[in-house]
């Protein structure tokens, strides 16, 4: 595996062996496959971001077999630069290979001024999506989720309006995201009736975030929805990069809206170290060991990545060599974890 550094000037030339490495997974009951690892947008697309870089990830994700391409409409900064700039290199670089992507974009969080600019409103999210389409250059998303849930808006609106956008042809499916296990089981209802099954949930879920192991997979598993990660290295705190202090490049001492260096405390990085001697007998890294945690469970259809640079992708779908655990491995993870 090598990270695509082709001349930008020239056009691109996808890898021919892309999909021979590449393990894909079928997305709960539907007809989709989604490769295992999923590649999101959700930092260092920003305008403020380095535009080659950006584009030299995403051709080396394309090389390695990683057709699922992830955004929101508030990905940034500012709020839909990354759709922005993923529209830029979608139109140099991907436009030619469009039915070979899985394009996926959220709304559901604060996006414009106004009443209508945030949550779950029929109006929001159908406005949202004709904006992020915009943006792209798209003529439809592959998949369009609520972001999260809206405590305010009734459930039967919010599942309304996206039926409506996939009758409207502006997406293939549709998806859910942060939903509790009980609320989704609501929303697949609504939707079955409707005719537009849910595809997918988009929880948060890592070894040390485990939210969704109370009720919410048995969920998705008895709906056939599928399940794709985020987060899956805990916002960096599952790799090595902590273990020896706080590197200036790092998202805790640039960015200490998602990790505050004060929550890495001395028994957390202990435990760390300790799950990174485990990866290593593995003979993996850290990440790599956190990401086949995850998928051990078939239930899990991708684990969704966010990577600063190339390198990192390869890092990343080299997890899938070694997916299997033992008993004793197991065990040892949840003993260190619940500690």
């Amino acid at each position: 595996m090598k990270i695509n550094d082709q001349d930008p000037l020239l056009p691109y030339q996808p890898d021919s062996k892309r999909y021979e490495s590449m393990k894909y997974r079928r997305c709960g009951r539907s007809g989709l496959d989604l490769p295992l690892i999923s590649l999101g947008l959700w930092h260092n697309f920003g305008h403020g971001d380095d535009f080659k870089n950006g584009r030299s990830i995403l051709r080396t994700a394309f090389d390695l077999g990683i057709t699922h391409f992830d955004l929101a409409n508030n990905y940034g900064p500012p709020y839909g630069a990354a759709e922005e700039n993923f529209g830029r290199i979608f139109q140099k670089d991907f436009k030619a290979l469009r039915d070979e992507l899985i394009i996926s974009s959220k709304a559901g969080w604060d996006m414009w001024p106004g009443p209508y600019g945030n949550f779950g409103s029929k109006k929001y999210l159908v406005a949202s999506l004709d904006q992020s389409l915009k943006r792209m250059g798209l003529d439809y998303v592959d998949i369009f989720y609520h972001h999260r849930p809206d405590p305010e808006t009734p459930l039967e609106e919010t599942m309304a309006a996206l039926d409506l956008i996939v009758r409207q042809g502006k997406a293939l499916y549709v998806g859910i995201s942060q939903y509790s296990a009980e609320d989704t089981a609501k929303a697949s209802q609504l939707l079955k009736e409707m005719g537009t099954p849910c595809l997918i949930h988009q929880p948060r879920y890592s070894m040390m975030d485990r939210w969704v192991e109370d009720g919410l997979l048995d969920v998705l598993e008895s709906e056939g929805i599928g399940a794709i990660a985020f987060s899956p290295l805990e916002q960096g705190v599952l790799t090595n990069k902590y273990l020896k202090g706080f590197p200036e490049d790092s998202r805790a001492v640039k960015d200490g809206r998602y990790l505050q260096t004060e929550k890495l405390t001395p028994e957390l990085l202990r435990k760390v170290e300790q799950l990174n001697e485990l990866a290593k007998k593995r003979g993996q890294s850290l990440a790599q060991m956190a990401i086949a945690w995850l998928l051990k469970d078939k239930r899990i259809t991708s684990v969704l990545v966010g990577v600063s640079k190339p390198s990192q992708i390869i890092d990343n779908v080299n997890s899938l060599k070694v997916l299997d655990f033992s008993s004793e491995e197991l065990g040892k993870i949840e003993q260190l974890i619940k500690s």
